[in-house]
């Protein structure tokens, strides 16, 4: 029902930035939590960052200060925006749907992942 396409990824430099976006299309009006996620190789996959749709936002203690996560509701887009970025930022990041489903609070969809590499 939900569907969400990811872009931005790719190489940077130790301290450069890079901004992730993730277009969701399908059944939006039951998106209420969008976030992302990161998996390195050989490791759990960990949050990074969650949003509301009424804007509060969470963030994992590795990333806070230097990831920003924001969503424009019009156009049905989640960003990040990274700033400060280390080697072990480097992981393949993938975005998320949640909401209320045929009665149930469920993911409701996932993006197919895009690589970011930190490296100099």
């Amino acid at each position: 029902q939900v569907q969400l396409v990811e872009s931005g990824g790719g190489l940077v430099q130790p301290g450069g930035s890079l901004r992730l976006s993730c277009a969701a299309s399908g059944s939006i009006f039951s998106i209420n939590t969008m976030g992302w996620y990161r998996q390195a190789p050989g490791k759990q996959r960990e949050l990074v960052a969650t949003i509301t749709r009424s804007g509060s936002t969470n963030y994992a203690d590795s990333v806070k200060g230097r990831f920003t996560i924001s969503r424009d509701n019009a156009k049905n887009t989640l960003y990040l925006q990274m700033n400060s970025l280390k080697p072990e930022d480097t992981a393949a990041y993938y975005c998320n749907a949640e909401g209320i489903y045929s009665g149930y609070y469920r993911v409701l969809g996932w993006g197919q992942g895009t690589q970011v590499t930190v490296s100099s």
